[in-house]
């Protein structure tokens, strides 16, 4: 019986720096960190790839692409590797350096460009990284964040309208979050909560900014366009959001 238990404290042990190897997130890098997101592991979605079922009226009523189907690109190759809960980290096909910073300077400016609307701040999610919010959320997101990005991967997590929700999973952009299955989860992420791919290029990074205005109206209820940016505005930038 021993021998038979033996291997498990080097399961745990090995489970445990798969963990800390994903790096800081909403979650502490410590064991009792590990044991929270062990046990929600035993809730995490079966199949993150599957549009989540609604029953209830929404509002918007319709997503920002749900006229747009046959413009909505599908994204080339397999899908990445995905690791983790929280943090949950993109492992492969982690995109351009280049790619992400143009993606940091053009949030940032949106958020110059339209103060009223929008801010940069902390993401309320990871509780690091930079993140655009909505002044004024019609859903309830984490204080109205609309998109975080991450630096070590450059993937970012956003809340969808269910429609675009399904084009983006579809057409393989992205995969809901393990915990996005709503009920009681709702207290971990919205079951709106999903994680978008690291943009590989240019022609990426024009995609993923289109979904990142599906994620703006979604929250906001604001249609408007993200400006791909290689230099921050006059008094456009966001030091305290860090990495």
């Amino acid at each position: 019986m021993l021998l038979a238990l033996s291997p498990i404290p080097l399961i745990i042990h090995r489970d445990y720096l798969n963990f800390l190897s994903l790096g800081p997130g909403g979650t502490p890098s410590t064991f009792y960190g590990y044991l929270k997101i062990t046990i929600l592991r035993l809730f995490a979605l079966p199949d993150p790839y599957t549009p989540a079922t609604v029953a209830e009226a929404l509002y918007p009523s319709e997503g920002y692409y749900q006229r747009a189907h046959s413009w909505f690109p599908t994204r080339k190759g397999p899908r990445p590797t995905i690791a983790g809960i929280a943090p949950q980290r993109q492992i492969d096909q982690t995109g351009c350096p280049d790619m992400y910073q143009l993606l940091r300077t053009s949030l940032i400016n949106l958020a110059a460009r339209h103060p009223d609307k929008f801010r940069i701040g902390q993401s309320c999610f990871e509780k690091k990284g930079l993140a655009l919010f909505a002044r004024n959320p019609i859903n309830n997101t984490c204080r109205g964040e609309i998109v975080h990005v991450h630096h070590s991967d450059r993937s970012m997590h956003m809340n969808l309208h269910p429609d675009d929700a399904k084009i983006v999973l579809q057409e393989g952009w992205g995969e809901r979050h393990p915990l996005a299955r709503g009920g009681w989860m709702k207290q971990y992420v919205p079951r709106e909560f999903l994680m978008v791919y690291s943009p590989r290029d240019r022609v990426e990074l024009e995609v993923v900014c289109r979904v990142i205005e599906a994620a703006g109206f979604w929250v906001s209820g604001e249609r408007f366009e993200i400006t791909i940016d290689s230099e921050p505005l006059e008094g456009a930038s966001m030091e305290s959001c860090g990495k």
